[in-house]
């Protein structure tokens, strides 16, 4: 699947030590927060985080609001997988 937009919910510290390039950092304790953000956004939306948990629960809360999205994983298997 061709993924429009890539956020990354790790912490802001975590982002800024390495990240797919031109995705979105939200972190997960803000998600719910700026649910409206994310759902602006271009779908389908691709989650990424460290190893895949947290990008997991980000999917499952977007997947029960009707967002397009998919859980990628680990950001570094994300650009590994999308040569990003």
């Amino acid at each position: 699947m061709d993924y429009k937009t890539i956020v990354d919910v790790r912490t802001t510290a975590e982002f800024a030590g390495g990240n797919v390039s031109g995705s979105i950092n939200i972190p997960l304790q803000e998600i719910q927060r700026r649910e409206e953000e994310v759902m602006a956004l271009e779908h389908p939306v691709l989650f990424c985080c460290l190893s895949g948990g947290r990008s997991g629960q980000a999917t499952q809360y977007f997947k029960s609001k009707g967002l397009d999205c998919e859980n990628g994983g680990g950001w570094e298997q994300v650009k590994s997988d999308y040569n990003l």
